[in-house]
């Protein structure tokens, strides 16, 4: 059994985050074709905020996270 690496992990969680950024974009657009507006809104709100997360986790890892 291989010892994981701090890159090989930090690469593994962010392509999680993008992947769920991903889905929540994807229920945004199912919700508003099923004309659920505000739910659509609030599924493309949490897409947002899996965007920003990406860059926060970013600036964590390479150390830039005032």
């Amino acid at each position: 059994m291989t010892v994981p690496t701090s890159g090989e992990t930090f690469a593994k969680l962010i392509e999680y985050i993008r992947k769920a950024q991903e889905e929540c974009a994807i229920m945004a657009h199912l919700e508003k074709a099923n004309d659920q507006h505000r739910r659509a809104f609030m599924w493309l709100a949490v897409s947002e905020n899996m965007k920003h997360l990406v860059g926060t986790v970013t600036k964590i890892a390479t150390g830039r996270l005032q």
